[in-house]
């Protein structure tokens, strides 16, 4: 009597069930979801339990992801560079070659109050203000990935500082530009939608309520001279 001849076994990888096929997705949503609720509470009074629970996981989950929610939260740094660094280079290449240095520092500065204080913008204030949270050596991939955002504003300062719109010395206007426009995260409130016509410039209400556009040109006036 022969022997029953094995199954075939299919070649290949095996098939991934639905829950590995949205493991990207699922990492996203907690990524999101942690950036949401350590802005709103703060890192510490955040648990992992309520990051699982506001995407509808189970309260375990997120270490399928993540070993702990200091890694998490490294995550969340890590996507609000990613999408900082592409929000500028999109602004950046969609300037004329010829612009001004002036007008380039309006485009980074807009750029920046708009990552700030935009739509999606749970992530870098987050990184602003749980940075001792990290481990040093999350602390030095962060600060890599914030000093090649920053760089691309090195060349716009220098033309500024060479034309004498610029006084201070390059580096340290660098720092001191950023350490201004960040701190907007702390008093900024968007200006309150109505459905009537503008309020005239007499009546605005607080300066914290400007539009960003405003923030850019008071910016701009707070850091360069007037052009000759």
């Amino acid at each position: 009597m022969s022997e029953l001849a094995e199954p075939k076994r299919a070649r290949g990888r095996p098939r991934k069930t639905e829950d590995e096929r949205d493991d990207g997705n699922r990492r996203q949503a907690l990524i999101s979801a942690a950036a949401q609720l350590f802005h709103r509470k703060g890192y510490d009074a955040t648990s992992t339990r309520e990051i699982a629970s506001l995407v509808g996981m189970q309260p375990g989950s997120p270490f399928y992801h993540f070993g702990n929610k200091q890694d998490l939260l490294l995550a969340v740094m890590v996507e609000g560079m990613k999408q900082a660094s592409q929000r500028q280079e999109t602004a950046l290449a969609g300037l004329p070659d010829d612009l001004p240095p002036r007008e380039q520092l309006r485009a980074l500065i807009r750029n920046q109050f708009d990552v700030l204080l935009g739509p999606d913008s749970d992530f870098i204030p987050v990184m602003l203000y749980e940075w001792r949270s990290l481990s040093a050596e999350q602390r030095q991939t962060i600060t890599q990935i914030k000093d090649d955002y920053e760089a691309a504003w090195t060349p716009v300062l220098q033309a500024l500082h060479a034309n004498g719109q610029l006084q201070a010395p390059v580096q340290l206007a660098r720092l001191m530009i950023f350490g201004a426009l960040n701190w907007a995260v702390q008093w900024y409130q968007p200006p309150a939608e109505t459905a009537t016509k503008p309020t005239p410039k007499a009546k605005q209400k607080s300066p914290a309520r400007a539009s960003l556009d405003d923030l850019t040109d008071a910016a701009l006036a707070l850091f360069l001279r007037d052009p000759k």
